[in-house]
């Protein structure tokens, strides 16, 4: 039994069956959901707006609450990789690749990966497709002792896949995420509208064994996503 708010354990659970339902899919409704958790409608109705507000479900008046058919739920900061988080909301992810190959590393990726500026690396960057929809852009930068994976199949596989079978497992993620204007490139690739925006997430991906893997910058279709984070107060020590 959870000890946290009643309404933040009925959106843990709304959310995962956000995760495992297909776009437009009925869920539960206020009076079911105070049923089920033996809570008051106010309480229920505070869990449904919180995903209401993360654009993760809409509610119709009169018909009901369903899955958002517009955006897909993304975790800041996740090392989860987009095919698996696409795969496990139903969606087919695929891959173009627009570039791959040696590049200089920048002063930032070289301080993520450990590594010297003056060290040869590999640059993987890909369009990111969810059922033929453009999703996001994403640019990787690894060692270029991993340039052997640049073998494996990046259009319909996946480079996290691809670390997990040389036997790293990316395990922890630290991002930085921003906002802007998308460029005139990026609306072309992404097909977004004059003034379309985009989100971008900085993130260096570690294994296992907390060595950095990976140096990422994604720049995101916003108007096809809901962001989500986990925030905690770092000076609350619990309950006394």
């Amino acid at each position: 039994m959870s000890s946290g708010p009643r309404y933040l354990e009925i959106a843990d659970y709304l959310r995962e069956l956000v995760a495992t339902a297909e776009p437009g899919d009925r869920l539960p409704s206020d009076a079911q959901l105070c049923k089920r958790f033996g809570v008051s409608r106010m309480t229920a109705r505070q869990a449904v707006m919180i995903l209401a507000n993360e654009r993760l479900l809409e509610r119709k008046r009169g018909s009901g609450t369903f899955v958002s058919s517009s955006r897909v739920p993304r975790a800041l900061g996740s090392p989860l990789s987009f095919s698996e988080s696409m795969r496990r909301r139903g969606m087919t992810p695929t891959s173009r690749v627009l570039r791959a190959g040696p590049a200089p590393l920048s002063a930032d990726a070289a301080r993520a990966l450990g590594v010297q500026p003056s060290e040869p690396a590999i640059v993987l960057e890909r369009l990111r497709l969810a059922d033929d929809t453009p999703m996001a852009i994403e640019r990787a930068v690894i060692p270029a002792t991993d340039s052997n994976l640049l073998d494996e199949d990046l259009t319909t596989g996946s480079l996290h896949a691809a670390f997990e079978r040389a036997g790293r497992i990316p395990t922890r993620a630290l991002a930085q995420v921003g906002a802007r204007r998308a460029t005139s490139r990026e609306r072309e690739l992404l097909d977004l509208p004059a003034h379309g925006i985009i989100l971008s997430e900085v993130r260096t991906i570690f294994d296992q064994y907390e060595a950095p893997l990976e140096h990422t910058s994604t720049f995101y279709a916003a108007e096809r996503y809901a962001f989500t984070a986990i925030l905690y107060r770092e000076d609350w020590e619990g309950p006394t």
